[in-house]
């Protein structure tokens, strides 16, 4: 749902094309098949609204209406404007071989991911197993208060991009803000004393998770590297051991092959 406050007195925002954004934003991994209803719970808009929006997306093909059902699939109209985006990340192509390299020496997956509101997403991936109960791949959205990526972009930005995702954080959710913030505490310390942020299976019960923000945003855009493998009983400390550090070593190649370093230096 369109939650940002300011943007009801600003003249110039388009509020139903902001709507119609949040049709199209309301589908979750692994959904196929959405309905009115569907729709109206989770943008908070009326049925009238909603009914409007989903015909003039199906005219327009970013909608598929499935009529037997009563139901909408995405179009793939959809996917034409995230390729201009993916194909002008050069940071992709130069960190892909690193990521395979270390997502098959720990025999996990291995993504990229940048802050979309208050969600991670993946820019790019690499694995060297399907051993999970979701692989990662690219678009996939991650909640950014219960993951290892989220917290480590989190405490990694300045406080002037993080305050207002906190915030947002905060209003969408305060039961689920409160819950997080001594995890949020752990991995601002974290981060601080060992360069990366880690999750115990808190986000996905199968899933050791590491992330590693990189030191400089990129044309505007501050990424984090993660790192995910198979949940053990009992084994995080010694996984933790042996991922951690190579995770931050391997950011630390990347940020010297993008010469993020250097400026740094300057």
């Amino acid at each position: 749902m369109t939650a940002d406050v300011e943007c009801d007195a600003d003249r110039q925002f388009a509020t139903t094309l902001a709507h119609g954004l949040d049709i199209l934003l309301a589908y979750r991994p692994g959904e196929v098949l959405l309905g009115n209803r569907d729709f109206v719970q989770r943008t908070g808009l009326s049925k009238s609204t909603v009914a409007r929006l989903t015909h003039t997306l199906t005219v327009l093909g970013y909608l598929r209406h499935e009529a037997s059902l009563g139901k909408y699939r995405l179009g793939a109209p959809v996917l034409a404007p995230a390729y201009p985006l993916l194909a002008s990340m050069q940071i992709r192509q130069v960190a892909r071989p690193l990521m395979e390299r270390l997502a098959d020496e720990v025999d996990g997956a291995v993504s990229l991911g940048i802050r979309d509101r208050t969600q991670m997403i993946y820019v790019e991936t690499a694995r060297s197993t399907d051993d999970l109960v979701v692989t990662p791949d690219i678009g996939a959205a991650l909640p950014m208060l219960t993951t290892a990526i989220g917290r480590a972009w989190l405490w990694r930005v300045p406080a002037a991009l993080r305050d207002p995702v906190l915030n947002r954080l905060r209003l969408e959710d305060a039961d689920g803000f409160r819950r997080a913030e001594t995890q949020l505490a752990q991995a601002r310390r974290d981060l601080e004393t060992m360069g990366y942020c880690s999750n115990r299976a808190e986000w996905r019960h199968d899933v050791f998770a590491f992330a590693v923000p990189l030191c400089r945003p990129i044309d505007s855009q501050w990424f984090v590297v993660n790192c995910g493998v198979r949940a053990r009983a009992g084994a995080f400390a010694g996984i933790q051991r042996t991922i951690g550090p190579r995770l931050v070593t391997m950011a630390h190649e990347l940020e010297g092959l993008l010469g993020l370093q250097e400026m740094t230096g300057q």
